[in-house]
């Protein structure tokens, strides 16, 4: 029999030993009155047993980018792969919902309520409960968590401040927190991109937890919190102020700086840590 030489035998042990897939879908929704498509991961021998039950990771997208950003530029498949087969993550369902795309002026692009675009509306009466029937998700909220980048992150923690009752993590990558400055979009141009501006403005996860009274307070530490962000981000002064407001509210969370600024790069390093974030905190 023919050996292999040695370094095709290290490459096949480094492989991981199980593999998910990525399948894509439309939702159809009539608060959008759209086709919405979105990615979903699903894990090695998902769909084998129908009464398996699994923990959902809500994956959220950037500012100009659409569902198949993770995929395609974020790698997540092979990130998913690799920590579920090390055991840092448990088996879990990833979903990646659509909510823009490149024209950043004539696409909406957003994950809260706008005029034309009641997004949020959308993802908590439609989609979530479509998703997690349809992908056999446990349905609760200490086996749901929602992650994402930039526009995401945003998205991200604003979802787990108005329903905390909903998710167990928050694991924002570059969020975009805040837009009272104008940091996006300095047009006063009425197009699609000043409106997702102004919601993000509207929508102030900064303001949420300056403004937020003792009982919001106390529902927001049922939600474990991470924010992540590059030292050269330009949203990094949003990121550290979060952190402040969070540490004087008696709200704990973690505060990751790392070298890096606003792209892929800094993004598919942090999957890497959000992931057994969210597993470390499913169940609890």
């Amino acid at each position: 029999m023919k050996k292999l030489p040695f370094a095709a035998l290290l490459l096949l042990l480094c492989l991981p030993s199980v593999a998910g897939r990525v399948v894509t879908d439309t939702v159809k929704s009539k608060i959008l009155s759209a086709d919405v498509p979105y990615n979903v991961y699903l894990p090695d021998g998902f769909g084998n047993d129908k009464g398996q039950k699994y923990p959902v990771i809500y994956l959220l997208h950037g500012l100009s980018d659409d569902y198949r950003a993770w995929r395609d530029k974020g790698q997540m498949q092979t990130v998913v792969d690799e920590l579920i087969s090390s055991g840092e993550c448990l088996p879990v369902v990833i979903i990646m919902p659509n909510a823009g795309g490149p024209d950043v002026h004539n696409t909406w692009n957003g994950y809260f309520n706008m005029p034309g675009w009641s997004y949020e509306d959308f993802f908590f009466q439609e989609f979530l409960p479509t998703m997690e029937k349809k992908y056999q998700a446990v349905g609760d909220k200490e086996h749901r968590a929602v992650m994402g980048l930039s526009m995401g992150g945003g998205g991200s923690t604003v979802y787990c401040q108005r329903h905390p009752d909903m998710f167990s993590s928050c694991y924002a990558m570059s969020p975009w927190l805040d837009n009272q400055n104008n940091s996006v979009s300095a047009s006063d141009k009425k197009d699609k991109l000043y409106y997702v501006s102004e919601a993000v403005k509207a929508h102030s996860a900064l303001l949420f937890v300056e403004q937020a009274d003792e009982a919001t307070k106390e529902k927001l530490r049922t939600v474990k919190w991470f924010f992540d962000c590059g030292d050269d981000d330009f949203l990094f002064d949003q990121s550290v102020r979060m952190h402040q407001l969070m540490r004087d509210a008696r709200i704990h969370d973690e505060l990751r700086v790392r070298n890096g600024v606003h792209n892929w790069e800094y993004w598919h390093v942090a999957l890497r840590m959000a992931l057994p974030f969210a597993s470390r905190n499913f169940g609890k």
